[in-house]
C-alpha cells in the first residue's frame, strides 16, 4: 500500500514534467519546421549569399553541442539585451538545432522530385515559386515525412537538456524525486515509459500524415 502511494506521488511529478516536455516538443518542432523550410529553400537558392548564410547556419548548429547552444541562449543572449525565460531558451536552442538537421531533409526532399516535373511546370508557364508550391513541394513532403518523424522524436528527447536551465520537464522532475526521496528506479522507469508513449504518439501522427499525403499524390498521379 505504501509503495502504491509512493508510485502515485511520483506519477503526479512525472505528469507535470510530461506536460512541460510536450510543450517544449510542440513549440520546438514548430520552430524547427519553419526554420528547416527557410534554410532548406535557401540552400537551393540561385543567390550565392542566401546559400552561404544557410550553409553557415546548418554547419554551425550541427557542428556544435546543443548544451553549448542552450547555455548561449540562456546566459549569453542577455548580455546582448535579449533575456529569455528558461522555456523560451530551451525552445530556441532545441528548435534551431532541429531546424539545421531539418534543412538538409528539405533540400534532399526537393531534389528527389524528378526533373521531368520541373520541365512540366515550365511547359505550363508556371513561375518558379508557383511550380515549387503547387507541384514540387506536395511530392517532396511525402519523401520528407519519415525523416521529419525521426527528427521530431530526436527533438522530444533533446528536451531533457532544458533541465539544465531549470525547466521542470520529465528529466528535471525525476531528478527532483530522486534528490528528495533517494528513490532512483521508480521515477526513472516512469519517465522511460512516458518518453516511449510520447514518441509512439508522434510516430502514429507521422504515419497518418504519410497516408494522407500519399493518397493526395496518388490522386494527382492518376
Amino acid at each position: 500500500m505504501q509503495n502504491l502511494g509512493l508510485t502515485l506521488g511520483y506519477g503526479q511529478f512525472i505528469l507535470s514534467g510530461a506536460l512541460a516536455t510536450i510543450q517544449l516538443t510542440v513549440f520546438s518542432c514548430v520552430l524547427a519546421l519553419a526554420v528547416a523550410f527557410l534554410a532548406g529553400l535557401a540552400l537551393l537558392s540561385r543567390k550565392l549569399w542566401a546559400r552561404a548564410v544557410a550553409r553557415i547556419y546548418v554547419e554551425f548548429f550541427r557542428g556544435t553541442s546543443i548544451f553549448v547552444q542552450l547555455f548561449a541562449a540562456y546566459f549569453v543572449l542577455p548580455l546582448a539585451g535579449l533575456s529569455l525565460t528558461p522555456v523560451q531558451a530551451g525552445v530556441l536552442a532545441i528548435g534551431l538545432n532541429g531546424g539545421a538537421y531539418g534543412a538538409e531533409v528539405v533540400r534532399a526532399g526537393i531534389q528527389s522530385v524528378g526533373r521531368d516535373q520541373t520541365e512540366a511546370t515550365l511547359a505550363l508557364n508556371l513561375t518558379r515559386w508557383q511550380a515549387l508550391w503547387w507541384v514540387i513541394l506536395p511530392q517532396a513532403v511525402v519523401v520528407m515525412l519519415p525523416s521529419f518523424g525521426n527528427l521530431s522524436i530526436e527533438i522530444m528527447k533533446a528536451t531533457a537538456v532544458a533541465s539544465l536551465v531549470t525547466v521542470s520537464e520529465l528529466t528535471f522532475q525525476a531528478q527532483m524525486v530522486r534528490s528528495q526521496t533517494g528513490e532512483t528506479a521508480m521515477p526513472f522507469i516512469l519517465i522511460f515509459v512516458t518518453y516511449l508513449i510520447i514518441a509512439s504518439v508522434l510516430m502514429a501522427l507521422v504515419r497518418w500524415l504519410e497516408r494522407r499525403f500519399g493518397r493526395g499524390i496518388a490522386v494527382i498521379g492518376a
